[in-house]
């Protein structure tokens, strides 16, 4: 009894909420990588180590990136193996969390208060288990419903077990924003069906728009709010604005390359579906591969901002990305603060929101550069830069939590999947979170005599 009280008392000052966040994350993955490992995994020979803990992260980190086919390569057994990881890793690890603060009998701490912050965003502890079963009602209806309206559609192309059993993967995969599908082209061959398109478009935005703007506007449609937070109004601002125009610049950038040929209606699917997916779902219509320059460039944009915060996706943030655009307005009018609808953002939130920033592309940086310094590949200049803008684009899609991909993934050899398994990791866990969960104490700051220098 005396060991296991010292034991609680030494874990439980190691174990901080943020630790105990980037724990589970890895804890789950290695659980995932084992059970993939096993043959009854496989549909035909075992997945290597690699294979198997590329898939396991992906899972988990709601990716989507496939060094394998899921749909030949898994068992039925493996396939719903993934299926569990991204529905676990999309919003239950978060969830589990914050339950298990509660089990170890300490109250959520600030450090703590600072990763719930990013997942339910300014609750109060008070009302933390009920959002936890709103999270829980919101997922199984919106799921449900999902799942019911692709198994309507996929009636038609396969038996009645086979059309109900994507339907329920592909629902999942895409409320929780991973993007694996049981299809080897993705979404391609239902490009210009429009119930499909639609269905997963919904449940993509459902997922990563965040539980607490859904617990709002629910509670708005039924009377009990009278007005919406500062965070749902920018976060459905921003989403509704980056869809908007990343559609209609796709469309105009795309219509006389992947366009050409299809009709008005299938076009402006494919120009909304792959705006939609780039905010951290990786499903596609289209073959990333043969699309112009600028949209290349503006899908990175894109999955660099990634969803909401408290949602299943992944990226900076496009609270993050709105706050620094307020920052910008707000400094060229000669305001100090940031300020937006009579309210002001905290100043500790503004400096947050760019350290985030500034540290993922660091770290975009250096996990890129690992990429093309473990690169084996030889051929003429043209073809390491094609190569270059492949491995940019991997990165941001591994950072981003997306899954979209040039078509390098499968090519990549095991040092460059490591460097990927290690981007997805942080592009879930947070470049914050993890620095928190290195730095047990934060220490007091020391001022010192100021003195300037030259910028801009």
């Amino acid at each position: 009894m005396k060991l296991y009280l010292i034991l609680k008392a030494f874990f439980s000052r190691r174990l901080t909420p943020a630790r105990i966040f980037a724990i589970s994350f890895v804890l789950l993955i290695l659980l995932g990588t084992l059970a993939l490992w096993f043959p009854f995994a496989a549909s035909r020979q075992s997945l290597s180590f690699t294979d198997a803990l590329f898939a396991s992260t992906s899972a988990v980190c709601v990716t989507g990136l496939a060094t394998i086919d899921i749909g030949k390569d898994l068992s039925f057994i493996g396939q719903l193996i993934t299926l569990f990881l991204f529905q676990v890793g999309g919003l239950g690890i978060i969830t589990f969390s914050i339950v298990l603060f509660a089990l170890m009998g300490r109250g959520i701490s600030f450090k703590g208060r600072e990763i719930a912050q990013s997942a339910f965003m300014h609750t109060p502890s008070r009302d933390f288990y009920l959002i936890i079963k709103s999270v829980l009602r919101y997922t199984l209806i919106i799921e449900g419903i999902g799942t019911a309206l692709l198994f309507i559609r996929f009636l038609f192309d396969f038996p009645v077990e086979k059309a109900l059993y994507h339907a329920l993967y592909n629902a999942v995969s895409a409320f929780n924003n991973c993007g694996y599908s049981l299809f080897p082209d993705s979404m391609t061959r239902y490009q210009g069906d429009i119930l499909v398109n639609v269905t997963i478009m919904l449940l993509i935005i459902l997922g990563g728009i965040g539980f607490i703007v859904l617990h709002e506007l629910t509670d708005k449609f039924r009377g009990r709010r009278r007005r919406l937070s500062l965070h749902t109004k920018i976060v459905l601002i921003t989403t509704s604005a980056l869809i908007l125009i990343g559609a209609v610049c796709i469309f105009f950038m795309e219509k006389h390359n992947v366009l050409v040929g299809v009709s008005l209606k299938t076009a402006v699917l494919i120009s909304f579906f792959q705006s939609v997916v780039a905010r951290t779902a990786g499903f596609s219509t289209v073959d990333i591969g043969v699309l112009t320059n600028s949209s290349i460039l503006l899908l990175l944009f894109l999955m660099f901002v990634g969803a909401s915060p408290g949602s299943t996706g992944g990226g900076v943030k496009n609270t993050s990305f709105a706050i620094l655009c307020l920052l910008i307005v707000n400094r060229m009018r000669g305001n100090e603060n940031v300020n937006i609808a009579n309210r002001t953002i905290p100043s500790e939130l503004v400096d947050r929101t760019i350290s985030i920033i500034f540290a993922s592309v660091i770290i975009i940086g250096v996990i890129t550069g690992a990429l093309l310094l473990f690169s084996t590949s030889e051929g003429a200049t043209l073809a390491k830069r094609t190569e270059f803008v492949e491995y940019i684009f991997e990165t941001f899609s591994a950072f981003g939590t997306v899954g979209l991909s040039m078509g390098v993934t499968p090519r990549l050899n095991d040092m460059q999947k490591y460097m990927i398994i290690l981007m997805m990791f942080i592009g879930r866990v947070g470049p914050l979170t993890l620095a928190f969960a290195w730095y047990s104490h934060r220490k007091k700051s020391i001022t010192y005599a100021e003195e300037t220098i030259m910028v801009g």
